[in-house]
């Protein structure tokens, strides 16, 4: 008896999913909750309470762990995992959902991940994009994507004061 291609659609990702170590799936669940969080905060609170609540969070999670091991194989197992609770979300989450998400799953291990913010002008209108790097590389961006915005230097634990 043949299964239907509904069936096999659903049964691919759910073998990908079986085959993840334990600390893949453990990311990848936070990355699923974590996001519409995100989402809720920034509508209701705004940017700069958001990220001042994930910045405090991050950094109790750091106390309580101890010293954290930073690898590279961690920060690219994150990195697939938040994709992985992109992909497979029912909803269209923003670039800065994305990279608040990331880039909290990241500092919560102790790794120094920076979010970035940029903006340009294109065709005449405002447009701003949000990535995280880390070791000075975009983590969830194509490089050639990001690199038509200007970028602020640092993490912006507030948006910018307008000057009068």
């Amino acid at each position: 008896m043949a299964c239907c291609k509904c069936c096999l659609r659903m049964w691919e990702p759910l073998q990908r999913y079986r085959a993840l170590d334990r600390a893949s799936r453990r990311i990848f669940w936070r990355a699923a909750i974590l996001l519409p969080l995100v989402r809720g905060s920034l509508r209701s609170r705004g940017y700069g309470k958001t990220f001042s609540s994930l910045q405090r969070r991050a950094q109790s999670q750091i106390k309580t762990t101890g010293n954290p091991i930073e690898s590279r194989e961690d920060v690219q197992r994150t990195c697939r995992m938040v994709c992985a609770a992109l992909r497979y979300s029912p909803v269209q989450y923003t670039c800065l959902e994305e990279s608040l998400t990331l880039w909290y799953l990241l500092r919560g291990q102790g790794i120094p991940a920076c979010l970035r913010i940029g903006v340009r002008k294109e065709n005449g209108k405002f447009e701003a994009h949000a990535w995280v790097e880390y070791g000075g590389e975009a983590l969830n961006q194509d490089e050639a994507f990001h690199s038509h915005y200007a970028a602020f230097e640092e993490d912006l634990p507030k948006p910018p004061q307008e000057q009068p």
